[in-house]
């Protein structure tokens, strides 16, 4: 695929990277082992539909034009135009190392030559691109430069120079270059490891080599300024480069890209997680993970295991997905942030990845329920099954309905986490040890243990059946033990060996069964499913109703008509005997004691295009007396303030700052009280100004502050005109306050847009949320 000219002018840039060593890294901390995605194929299911609807979607994507910038970069004529949504925007190339690590999982997973051939020319024009640049650079970003976009490879120059200045989601004015560079370093990893595309070796290598060499000239306090922005799994990729290669150099880069800030109280055992970007963490754990099972450092497996424990028990909401506006809130705090904008789709496929690193050191077998009730009600539902398309946040609020991105002009960062999401169903199934095979998630296929000799078939309608049948189709070579996950949900399991009853030790987690087996040898598992409730920790009368693996939802009507309410309520003294079966093995119930009135409850992920409810308050009909009047009374408080919202910013918000034209000239990143904020320091002249929406007759500026930043002095202008000086002395509080400020109707008629402005003068200020209200 690559001709000789180009994999030599790939190989000059490789000369930067440094030697190519045989592997020799021993990765001690791993004990158990999935199967390759390649000796694993799906049979008939949603799995199996996903993955077909995601090869589609895919195969329509042109890689020219999602390498439009590159070429523009290296002076080499484009192959069509850019794609829309962020790929029109600086951060344009993220989309591409998605795209190359969803071609070569699913290349892996299907073994689709035509999948293959795509991936390949890919990495062919890539080399070309690397040639031209001749030092190793390969990248789409660019950066605004007075008033003009400019190839964003200056930023990193800017970066060797030590000039480094980050607000937290950008670098010198870009837009997250080292978590675009990230994404597509590791699709060029994927693509070695997974899509037999060797020729992708000396690419990576050299674009590992030409940031590397950047690194390594910063000291440690430059080093740390810039891992305050958002650098995705950057720590991952070269953690991974050194397992490929055994250059210990890698090894030494991964283990300098160390966010102290964040990572430190992690290792220690602290929660530090309130208000800070959830998907900008999680990456970095992964990274931790990985560096653990090449280096065997125990505090990076303690700062893994320590996060994904605080998140899975105290920031995660019933689908398994976490955040709300992608930032983690107080932990244990969910009945008040149940949301249109909570779970963010990236972070629950980073969740997954981390699952299996942590499963991998001890087969746990509570570890895969947490991923399986991820998998199934969060990224099942994060991809329409016919039109292939993406949801960025899961939105679980009463009368929500899910917005789905298109194929041309959205980009985000779910797009590209959902192309590998559903490219890869295939992978986490069958894990391994020296002698059992763990079967983790109960999905039709089948798979071949090469190491052992075994094959074996998976039959089952889970989770729309409660048998899972495992037939042996080739006998190893000796006895060998197959272990079957027995969900932590399900009281009475049962077991059988081709028709014979067998014991079950349900300490282990696992059905196990060690001998030496015949083809056609066959075991049944039995997983009788109940219906539950599961409460949010900080209010026991929020609930949400689960059967066997599956979330239920209320169907609320067609996303495409409006949603009224109220909200519906729980009126009952016995929430699971209220829900009355219709259809138990499709997991469809009516729930009487609901008001206004019953509802029908469904499987949360199937529910597409309709809106729905997932969480329920609960209250006796005695409550319910008492309480009725002060719970309407707040559900149209609610309602007023939305319908007098005109627009609204939550500051210290990567997307909605971008959505906001969001500048400054000296501001950082801040959190407190489980929300996300920015920081003008301390002085006179910082500012940072944004623009709002606005519409005809009089208008009111709502700005949320902390009730104990009081006695400050900054101005706020609209329009160029100061409209206030915010002088508070008033007695602080520990809450969150608001303060609205008129807005003079000259400053808004025939607008629709006006640009806000915050500056210090004297102090420093901290601001949460801006709003545009109608008065």
């Amino acid at each position: 695929m690559l001709t000789r000219r180009l994999f030599l002018g790939s190989a000059s840039a490789l000369a930067l990277a440094g030697p190519v060593l045989a592997r020799t890294v021993v990765e001690r901390p791993i004990k158990v082992r999935p199967l390759p995605l390649s000796a694993v194929r799906l049979k008939p299911s949603v799995f199996l539909d996903a993955v077909e609807t995601n090869r589609r979607y895919l195969l329509s994507l042109s890689p020219e034009r999602l390498l439009h910038n590159f070429y523009t970069s290296a002076g080499l004529p484009t192959k069509g135009e850019t794609y829309g949504g962020w790929e029109a925007r600086g951060i344009a190339g993220h989309t591409l190392g998605h795209y190359l690590s969803a071609l070569s999982l699913l290349a892996a997973q299907t073994g689709d030559a035509v999948v293959r051939d795509r991936l390949r020319h890919t990495v062919s024009e890539m080399a070309r691109i690397q040639a031209a640049q001749g030092d190793g650079y390969v990248g789409g970003t660019t950066v605004e430069r007075d008033g003009t976009q400019v190839d964003g490879k200056i930023v990193f120059e800017e970066i060797r120079e030590g000039d480094i200045r980050t607000s937290g989601f950008d670098i010198n004015g870009g837009w997250v270059p080292l978590y675009t560079w990230h994404k597509v370093h590791a699709g060029l990893i994927d693509a070695v490891r997974l899509g037999d595309a060797e020729e992708a070796m000396p690419v990576m290598l050299a674009m590992a080599g030409y940031l590397g060499t950047i690194l390594e000239g910063l000291d440690d306090a430059a080093m740390q300024k810039l891992l305050a922005a958002e650098h995705g799994g950057l720590n991952d990729s070269y953690a991974e480069t050194y397992a490929l290669t055994g250059n210990p150099r890698w090894r030494r880069i991964a283990e300098r890209i160390y966010h102290g800030k964040v990572l430190a109280p992690l290792a220690a055992g602290k929660d530090d997680l309130p208000g800070l970007h959830a998907n900008t963490q999680i990456p970095k754990l992964i990274g931790l993970a990985r560096l653990y099972e090449l280096t065997g450092e125990q505090r990076h497996a303690d700062a893994a295991r320590f996060f994904h424990q605080t998140v899975m028990r105290h920031h995660s909401y019933v689908i398994g997905g976490n955040s709300e506006r992608e930032h983690f809130g107080p932990p244990d705090q969910i009945s008040t942030r149940i949301t249109e904008r909570t779970c963010e789709a990236c972070n629950s496929y980073n969740m997954l990845k981390l699952t299996r690193h942590l499963y991998g050191w001890q087969a746990d077998a509570s570890l895969f329920d947490a991923y399986e009730r991820i998998h199934f009600n969060h990224l099942l539902a994060h991809q329409h099954p016919e039109t292939g398309m993406f949801v960025y946040f899961m939105p679980l609020s009463a009368g929500a309905r899910r917005t789905y991105s298109t194929p041309e002009d959205s980009f985000w960062c779910c797009v590209g986490s959902g192309m590998e999401t559903h490219a890869k169903h295939g992978e986490s199934i069958y894990w391994h040890d020296d002698a059992t095979l763990f079967v983790n998630l109960f999905i039709p296929s089948t798979a071949e243990w090469q190491e052992r000799g075994l094959e074996v078939d998976l039959d089952t309608g889970y989770p729309f059946s409660e048998q899972v049948t495992l037939r042996v189709t080739k006998t190893p070579r000796a006895a060998t033990a197959i272990a079957l996950r027995l969900p932590g949900w399900c009281e009475t399991p049962s077991l059988a060996l081709n028709g014979k009853p067998q014991p079950i030790d349900r300490a282990t987690g696992y059905a196990r069964l060690d001998r030496r087996w015949r083809v056609g040898d066959t075991i049944e598992l039995t997983l009788p499913m109940r219906v539950r409730t599961e409460a949010t920790p900080d209010d026991p009368r929020m609930l949400a109703y689960l059967s066997g693996p599956l979330v239920l939802a209320a169907d609320l009507g067609p996303a495409a008509e409006p949603f009224d309410g109220p909200a519906p309520v729980l009126i009952s003294a016995d929430p699971v005997a209220s829900l009355i079966p219709i259809a138990a093995a499709e997991h469809r119930f009516h729930l009487a004691d609901a008001r206004p009135e019953a509802l029908s409850l469904v499987p949360f992920f199937r529910q597409y295009d309709r809106r729905t409810a997932v969480y329920f308050p609960r209250f006796t009909e005695a409550q319910w007396e008492t309480e009725q009047a002060a719970y309407g009374a707040a559900q149209r408080a609610k309602a007023a303030l939305e319908a007098r919202t005109v627009d609204v910013l939550n500051l210290g918000e990567m997307q909605p700052e971008r959505d906001h034209d969001y500048r400054s000239n000296h501001s950082d990143l801040f959190s407190w009280g489980g929300r996300s904020a920015r920081q003008l320091p301390w002085g006179t002249g910082n500012y940072m100004e944004f623009s709002l929406a606005v519409r005809p007759g009089p208008m009111l500026l709502s700005a949320l502050y902390w009730g104990e930043e009081v006695n400050k002095n900054f101005d706020i202008s609209v329009e160029g005109t100061r409209i206030a000086n915010e002088r508070r002395a008033a007695p602080p509080v520990k809450r969150f306050v608001g303060v609205d400020y008129p807005i003079p109707e000259e400053f808004t008629r025939g607008k629709s847009r006006v640009t806000i402005r915050f500056e210090t003068k004297g102090t420093d200020a901290f601001v949460y949320e801006a709003r545009t209200l109608a008065k």
